[in-house]
This record gives structure tokens, sequence and C-alpha cells, in this order.
């Protein structure tokens, strides 16, 4: 796993699929665009809405669960990072939200 920044991130949004795993009341104060929101504690039921093929950027508040998200994706064959920072950093650089 590596740890991204919210400018690789958002450069890489158009190739990669991002995964919120947030809690909902977190993901109800804004999401990046186009994000897929699976709370980390729903990942394994839903594993199968991600696609292996496509790599994987996960975020949460800060990157602490988005870590061990992307850990645990990359075990089971995917391949995965984190965004450092999390939403926090995103939102506090001005980047859009929905």
């Amino acid at each position: 796993m590596a740890e991204i920044t919210i400018t690789e991130a958002e450069q890489r949004r158009s190739t990669a699929r991002i995964l919120d795993v947030r809690e909902d009341f977190e993901v109800a104060e804004g999401m990046i665009p186009g994000a897929l929101h699976i709370p980390m504690g729903q990942l394994q039921a839903r594993l199968g809405e991600l696609d292996p093929a496509v790599p994987v950027i996960a975020v949460c508040r800060s990157g602490n669960r988005s870590a061990a998200v992307a850990d645990a994706l990359n075990g089971v064959g995917y391949k995965a990072d984190t965004m450092a920072g999390g939403m926090t950093a995103w939102t506090r650089a001005g980047l859009p939200t929905t």
C-alpha cells in the first residue's frame, strides 16, 4: 500500500475508484465526486462492488481507517492506496465535494 497525497488522488480520480470508508454521518458532510461509499464495517459484505481490475484509493476522515482498508484490499488481490490526510486534507485544500 502506498500513501498518496490529495493532489495525486485528484489526478488519479479518472483512472481509479475512490472508496470512501467513512460512516454515513461523516459522508453527509460531503464526499469526493464519483466516490463509492462503503462504510469500513460493511466492506467484507460489499467487496463485490469493487472491480479488482481498477485501482482503489481508500479515503476516510484523516487517513487511519483508509490505511487499514487499503492493506486489507491489497491482501485479497486489489491494488489499493490510501489518501494521506483524508477528507480533512481534501476539504482544507478546497478540492470539490458533493
